[in-house]
């Protein structure tokens, strides 16, 4: 699944092309991208054709194109009037990708955008997702509880109502170190479930858990609560320093799944410690590395240098 370096390289790259763009039609070929969306495929076209996007915005693993203007479809003028944005989340294998206008239909190809940008001229947004755990929807904007812009790309203080519920991420300005600590020490749950909860920081994945920890030498399994500050403030730095490795290598590709918006794969995953290196020797210490079941997922982990203690400091 897409974690945050991925969806922001997506990100990154829709904004140039996309803001300040006009939506001149869409073609919904599939409504199962819409299973967020609160109406059909029909809706969907008529609410989004002649708005203008504003910016593409991200927080954790989700991101939206806020939206200005009425609609098309002046008998819900009332609705237009109303801030929304389409939100977009990539699901397991969801793709944005940027294509010239009247390009060939991509391969799962779901839902399409043509665009008129004042700059770049006419283009076309493709949503193509083989697995169809993705998913765009039009949904209203709210104000954010602290008052802060909802995500990275905009400094507009409104998140979509679908992704107000979730943290903010680590590399998000208003992000609170102290609370997600205190977080920390009021979980009895293994610290790695905790760093996949996205109530607590988004963003964060199966992947760049296991590189976080493993870098911070702490065991996946270790109770969250028993991190000492000092453990959890470094456990936080490594979060930090790997998203922001794999988000500068372009995020993390194993296969055609996982794309930017040109199509082209990320390369993080020859940077990777830990994960999908089963039997491997650990880059610190030369043991290998081992595999655990852990809910629907693995764990890797090295077994000598993050040797599970009664209290992590």
């Amino acid at each position: 699944m897409p974690e945050l370096p991925e969806v922001e390289v997506v990100r990154s790259g829709l904004a140039t092309a996309v803001t300040g763009a006009t939506v001149l039609g869409v073609t919904v070929a599939d409504e199962r991208a819409l299973t967020r969306h609160l109406g059909d495929g029909v809706d969907f076209e008529r609410r989004l054709t002649g708005r203008t996007i504003t910016a593409a915005v991200r927080r954790g693993k989700f991101l939206w194109l806020p939206l200005d203007g009425a609609s098309l479809e002046s008998a819900r003028l009332d609705a237009a009037q109303r801030p929304e944005a389409v939100v977009g989340h990539l699901g397991m294998s969801g793709q944005m990708l940027l294509r010239a206008p009247g390009a060939p239909a991509e391969r799962h190809e779901r839902v399409r955008l043509d665009l008129s940008h004042p700059v770049h001229g006419e283009l076309a947004v493709v949503f193509a997702d083989q697995r169809t755990f993705g998913s765009l929807a039009l949904d209203d904007l709210q104000p954010t509880h602290d008052g802060a812009a909802g995500g990275f790309g905009s400094s507009d203080p409104r998140v979509p109502s679908q992704v107000a519920h979730i943290a903010r991420d680590p590399l998000d300005p208003a992000f609170s170190d102290a609370v997600f600590v205190a977080l920390l020490d009021r979980k009895d749950s293994a610290v790695k479930r905790v760093l996949l909860d996205q109530t607590v920081a988004s963003g964060i994945g199966n992947i760049y858990a296991d590189e976080a920890l493993w870098a911070a030498r702490i065991h996946p399994e270790t109770p969250a609560r028993a991190l000492s500050a000092r453990a959890a403030h470094r456990l936080l730095a490594e979060v930090r320093h790997v998203l922001e490795k794999a988000l500068a290598e372009g995020g993390t590709s194993f296969d055609a799944q996982y794309v930017n918006v040109n199509g082209q794969a990320g390369y993080f995953a020859h940077s990777l410690n830990a994960y999908g290196r089963t039997g491997e020797a650990c880059p610190r210490c030369g043991r290998p590395i081992v595999r655990v079941s852990f809910t629907n997922r693995s764990s890797h982990f090295c077994a000598y240098c993050q040797r599970r203690r009664g209290r992590a400091v």
